[in-house]
C-alpha cells in the first residue's frame, strides 16, 4: 500500500463523511439562526426554545435525505471492499 493510495482513501472517506453530515448540519445551522434572530427580536432568552424546531426539522431532513445518505455510504463501503485485492496486492 503506497502513501498515495492511503491519502486517496483518507480523502475519499473525509469527502463521504462531509457529504453525509452536510444536510443535517446545514438544516441545524439555518434553524438555529432563524430561532436566534426571533429570540433577539422578541427578547425571549430561553435556551430550550430552539430544541424542538431543530429536532423536528432534522427528523424531516433525515426522512427526506436519508435514502441518499444511505446510498452514498453503501456505495463507499462497496467500493472499499472491492478495492481490497488491489490495495493488498
Amino acid at each position: 500500500m503506497t502513501p498515495d493510495s492511503v491519502m486517496d482513501l483518507a480523502r475519499h472517506s473525509l469527502l463521504v463523511t462531509a457529504m453525509i453530515a452536510a444536510p443535517l448540519l446545514v438544516v441545524s445551522l439555518i434553524v438555529g439562526l432563524v430561532i436566534g434572530m426571533l429570540q433577539a427580536a422578541t427578547q425571549i432568552n430561553e435556551a430550550t426554545l430552539s430544541f424542538i424546531p431543530k429536532l423536528l426539522l432534522i427528523a424531516l431532513t433525515l426522512f427526506a435525505v436519508g435514502p441518499w445518505m444511505l446510498r452514498v455510504l453503501v456505495d463507499f463501503t462497496h467500493d472499499l471492499y472491492t478495492s481490497i485485492p488491489t490495495v493488498i496486492g
